[in-house]
């Protein structure tokens, strides 16, 4: 099982990122997606989630409005579009996937695999 995120970098505030996540070893299409994000000296925390069974979105109040998840079977790979992106968004971004949906996704307990993460770094 591999989850790789790439597509992480500096920005300056108000710009915009595309983060992706490409899935293997497992089917990808039975498990809801998850972005998790984690700042330094502060803990793990959700920002957005894909429903395997239909597609629900779900997303943190901080990311709501100026972050988009998607996911696309055919490539194995979940994506993270960020715009308006401010520096309270600097974090270690992790994707992670989950045989859950519903409610249940916003919680790190219900993960199954995490990728490595990749820097998102905004500057003021």
């Amino acid at each position: 099982v591999q989850l790789q995120a790439s597509g992480g970098g500096l920005v300056q505030a108000g710009g915009s990122l595309r983060l992706s996540c490409l899935a293997s070893g497992f089917s990808f299409s039975i498990y809801s997606m998850g972005w998790f994000r984690q700042a330094p000296g502060k803990e793990r925390e959700f920002v957005a989630s894909i429903s395997y069974r239909d597609r629900t979105r779900c997303y943190a109040d901080s990311v709501k409005g100026r972050f988009t998840i998607s996911r696309d079977t055919t490539k194995n790979t979940v994506y993270l579009q960020m715009n308006s992106l401010k520096p309270e968004d600097t974090a270690l971004y992790f994707c992670a996937a989950s045989l859950y949906y519903g409610s249940r996704v916003q919680h790190q307990v219900a993960y199954a695999y995490w990728g490595q993460g990749t820097q998102v770094t905004v500057s003021s």
